[in-house]
Order: structure tokens, then C-alpha cells, then sequence
């Protein structure tokens, strides 16, 4: 008998048992949508106290395969359900599975008999569609760098839905071509992943919507891009350059003079200095032409020395004289 019954309902009666339920369940069209991974409670809708549970046999089936059964008291789970199905016996003797997958998917019916002189007779039968969602996730747009100068790349990618998506790139709400849009699907989990690739000209300003169809319903990103701003004068590298190379240039022009200065006329500096923190009035008016000895060098580049010697003295000791009454 045991075997008889891990066998399950014999085929014939099995058939009638399903035609039994697809009548019952387009009368009274129950359904429930569940999504991937979540639990479900599907009720038999009929009330049985624990002790009659002795005499009768429950079966919750599912398509032609037995999910779960109580025969003698004695509770089974068929394979595939193992570990996350269980029945809620006061509860109208619900079907609970729990970590819901795409595979659950399909019409269960429960099926109560009790037994007569000759065997078992059918007392309830009862039918549900169970349906299962998988929502893919909101889908991320990466930046994948430029191609060249003005061309950048962005990819959309989403996953762990189903059916069988269809993904689009749209600005304007025209539809744009994309590049590499690859689907994929796990074996196992019959879970979906896509992605795709857009090129876009980053001379100009753009809105994009990574749109992804699944069934009646759809999810979406969307990727702006603003061009990038003129540069003004101030912040343009080929100004800045010049700036500082202007400014580099100031600097060694003066660096030079007050050298040369310093060279020429260090001793009539020094005495000029001497005089102003002896608090002589005027110490700066003392100034007189100054000369160079240059009786060691050639007379072409003394004369040159001599004549840059007076200039420099002459510049730098201005420049002093503003410090002295500043």
C-alpha cells in the first residue's frame, strides 16, 4: 500500500483529478502572483480536525506531479519541495512553500478523499494558479571612458528577472542604436541578465533612457550628459602659460639688475645704508655717478660693464630711495 502510494494517484484517476481541477479553477478563477524568492500560502479550503487526518488522504499536486501528501497521518514531501514546503493543517490545509522559484510556477490542486468499503472516495477539490514574478532591478548606467576625443561610451545592465526582456536606448523618446545588447539566462534559476552599450557625441547635450521591457511591465535609468563649458581667458592653460612666463621673466630682468647693482656699487650701497641709520638727512640725494674698475678686463667688455654698471646703479638705487621713504 505504501508503495502504491509513493507512486501516487493511479494515472487514470490522476486524469480526471486534473480535468476535475481545470473545471473548478476556471469557475472560479483563483490566482495568486508571488514574486522570486518569496513565500506562499495557497489554501485547499476545507476545514478537517487533526484526528480525522488518521482516516482521510490530502494531496496538494501540482500539473501531474504530487508535491505533498498525508496518507495515515503520516506527512511527505516529493522531491523538489524538500526542506521548504510544508502544510498548515488549520488552516484549511494550506500549501506553505517557502524561497519561492520560477519552476513553482503552475496550477496546484488539493485533492481530499475519504475512505468507503471499497477504497477512497473524493470528498474536495480545489484549484489554484500560482503565478511568480521576477522584477528585474533597477538597471545601472556605468561610464566606460571616451573612445576618442569627442565619442564617450556608458553601459545599462540589470538582472534577475523574467521573461525574456527587451532593452532600448531612448532620447526624446525615439528610439537611439545601441551597441553589444547581449541576454543572457541561468540554467539553473531561469533568471535573465542583459546589458547594452551606447556611443554618444560629447559635443553636444544629451538625455538617455535605458528602457527594459519584461512582460507588461518595464524599468528604467536615465544618463544626462552636459558638454563641457568654453574656457575663458582666466582659466585657459595656453593664457595661464603666458602669464607665468611673463612673470618669470619680470622676475629674472629684476633678479639680473639687482645683481648687477649689487656687483658695481656694493661698497657705495653699503655707505649709503650706513649713513640713513646714522640718521644723515638725505642720504639717498649723496648719490654720484659711479665707475667700475675695469682696468683687468678687455676694453670692449669693460666699456660694456661700465655702462651697465651705471644703468643698474641707477635703477636700483631708485628703487632703494622708494623703500627708504615708503
Amino acid at each position: 500500500m505504501d508503495h502504491a502510494l509513493r507512486q501516487g494517484v493511479p494515472h487514470l484517476m490522476l486524469s480526471r483529478l486534473l480535468v476535475l481541477a481545470g473545471l473548478l479553477y476556471l469557475a472560479s478563477g483563483r490566482q495568486v502572483t508571488k514574486a522570486v524568492r518569496e513565500a506562499v500560502m495557497l489554501s485547499c479550503e476545507y476545514n478537517i480536525s487533526v484526528n480525522e487526518l488518521e482516516r482521510v488522504r490530502v494531496y496538494w499536486q501540482k500539473d501531474r506531479q504530487v508535491v505533498l501528501s498525508i496518507t495515515s497521518g503520516r506527512t511527505e514531501v516529493w522531491t523538489g519541495y524538500e526542506n521548504r514546503t510544508t502544510l498548515d493543517i488549520p488552516n484549511n490545509l494550506s500549501l506553505v512553500i517557502l524561497t519561492l522559484r520560477l519552476s513553482d510556477r503552475g496550477t496546484y490542486s488539493c485533492v481530499v478523499q475519504k475512505p468507503e468499503k471499497n477504497g477512497f472516495k473524493l470528498q474536495h477539490l480545489s484549484s489554484v494558479m500560482l503565478s511568480i514574478r521576477a522584477d528585474f532591478l533597477v538597471p545601472s548606467i556605468t561610464d566606460l571612458g571616451n573612445l576618442s576625443t569627442n565619442i564617450k561610451r556608458i553601459l545599462c545592465s540589470t538582472s534577475g528577472g523574467f521573461p525574456k526582456p527587451r532593452l532600448s536606448w531612448l532620447e526624446n523618446g525615439e528610439e537611439i542604436d545601441a551597441t553589444n545588447t547581449s541576454i543572457s539566462q541561468d540554467p539553473l534559476t531561469e533568471l535573465f541578465t542583459v546589458s547594452s552599450e551606447l556611443d554618444f557625441n560629447m559635443t553636444s547635450n544629451h538625455s538617455f533612457k535605458c528602457l527594459i521591457k519584461y512582460g507588461d511591465t518595464t524599468v528604467s535609468e536615465t544618463f544626462s550628459w552636459q558638454k563641457p563649458q568654453q574656457q575663458d581667458g582666466r582659466d585657459n592653460p595656453n593664457n595661464q602659460l603666458s602669464v607665468w612666463m611673463s612673470f618669470l621673466t619680470a622676475v629674472s630682468v629684476f633678479l639680473v639688475i639687482a645683481l648687477g647693482a649689487l656687483a658695481c656699487n656694493s661698497e657705495y650701497y653699503l655707505s649709503i645704508i650706513t649713513m640713513a641709520a646714522l640718521g644723515r638727512p638725505d642720504p639717498i640725494s649723496l648719490f654720484q655717478h659711479l665707475s667700475v674698475s675695469t682696468y683687468f678686463l678687455p676694453k670692449p667688455m669693460a666699456i660694456c660693464l661700465s655702462h651697465f654698471c651705471s644703468l643698474t646703479g641707477q635703477i636700483f638705487l631708485k628703487y632703494l630711495k622708494c623703500l627708504a621713504f615708503s
